[in-house]
């Protein structure tokens, strides 16, 4: 693995890093943002703004209007992205659109791609991926999925419950996850403005990054043509993993550039308070927790960077993305944690934007998978002796 970064690549992370720092950080306390997410009126200006700068949706291929970013390049400018917390709707790089967009590219029909990815690479519309429902259904075990999908003539009929669906509000279309009469499962498009489909309620959740927010859905004999089946019929597990392990470290890489944003605050303020006669930065106490983020920062980086390069080997990056999002998700909470208590009484306040962090990065580690069950997947792994961690060749 070279550590090297080509002087095109340094100077795209350079332009990132000035455009959120100049156009989307003083954006961050516009009044249109609301506990579920930004609205869409803020979105659009947001999504103009990226692509004034010719940053939008840069993870999609060349034929579709992206920049084509490896794995490894979208590490570098995912986690600049993520120095805000509207920089990845700004860059229209935020989920579960990003991972939507990747299995898109990947898996739909050219005519698909015209209908539905086109308008989301250029920011015109938003998505969102059904397949989480409420118990007894499909959570982290995607195999107790409920949702049905039965065949009728040239049309499959939905019917099931899911919840915790990100960005559903608002959403102009979404792939929907439904067991077949075999016990296979499908992966569906549909519009969202289809009869058959109700948002039921947006739930009230910690977080407020994601536009739309969390909703529960109810598909009611929802009939999807056979011509909108994603892939192929039966598929879906097989293409969820297509989506899940790049979807698994983009969140890493966002949330890393929100951990930096809580260290470098927190830095800020350690060398400009003063305690007992000295900066706070020099009293042992503090002093250790700003080591502890720098390393936590740079393991977690190390970690991006890596299955990052396993996938741009064209490998699965199951065993890898598994550990980088339990690396990841906990040292990444760890530092703002630290942070906030750096930062003492004004770090439980918004006077700072760390409290805000705080609340969207701690269900990270609940996101694509707990930690206990990624932890649980590694260790049968290690235990048939088919880790195969990935070596350079």
């Amino acid at each position: 693995m070279d550590f090297s970064l080509s002087p095109e690549l340094l100077a795209l992370r350079e332009r990132t890093r000035r455009f959120i720092g100049e156009q989307i950080v003083p954006l961050e306390r516009d009044a249109r943002q609301t506990s579920h997410g930004p609205s869409e009126e803020l979105r659009r200006e947001l999504i103009e703004r990226g692509r004034a700068a010719g940053l939008l949706t840069p993870h999609a291929s060349r034929e579709m209007g992206g920049l084509g970013l490896s794995h490894v390049e979208k590490a570098l400018v995912f986690e600049e992205s993520g120095y805000s917390t509207l920089g990845p709707t700004a860059m229209n790089i935020h989920a579960p659109d990003e991972g939507n967009i990747h299995l898109m590219e990947a898996v739909a029909t050219p005519a698909q791609q015209q209908r539905w990815l086109r308008p989301q690479v250029e920011g015109h519309t938003r998505s969102c991926f059904a397949m989480t429902e409420p118990a007894p259904g499909a959570g982290a075990d995607p195999s107790m999925l409920a949702t049905t999908a039965v065949r009728d003539g040239s049309d499959f009929v939905i019917n099931g419950t899911k919840w915790f669906i990100t960005g559903a509000e608002g959403a102009s279309y979404a792939i929907v996850m439904a067991r077949m009469e075999d016990g296979s499962a499908t992966m569906f498009l549909t519009d969202m403005d289809r009869s058959g489909i109700h948002i039921v309620r947006q739930m009230d959740a910690m977080d407020r990054c994601f536009t739309g927010g969390h909703a529960v859905v109810e598909f009611r004999d929802l009939r999807v043509p056979a011509g909108d089946v994603l892939g192929e019929v039966g598929k879906g597990f097989r293409y969820a993993q297509v989506r899940l392990a790049p979807a698994r470290l983009t969140h890493c890489m966002r949330w890393l550039g929100q951990a930096r944003r809580a260290h470098d605050i927190a830095t800020d303020y350690a060398r400009r308070r003063t305690a007992f006669g000295k900066p706070l930065g020099e009293h042992e106490g503090v002093g250790f927790m700003l080591g502890d983020n720098a390393m936590d920062i740079h393991q977690s980086r190390l970690v991006i960077w890596h299955t990052a390069w396993v996938l741009d080997q064209g490998e699965r990056g199951t065993h890898e993305s598994s550990m980088a999002k339990v690396i990841c998700s906990e040292a990444i909470w760890r530092v703002v944690d630290r942070s906030m208590q750096i930062l003492g009484g004004l770090g439980i306040t918004d006077d700072t934007i760390v409290a805000r962090l705080f609340r969207d990065i701690r269900p990270f580690r609940i996101y694509d998978g707990p930690s206990e069950v990624h932890r649980w997947s590694i260790a049968r792994r290690v235990l048939r002796g088919a880790e195969a961690v990935s070596q350079p060749r």
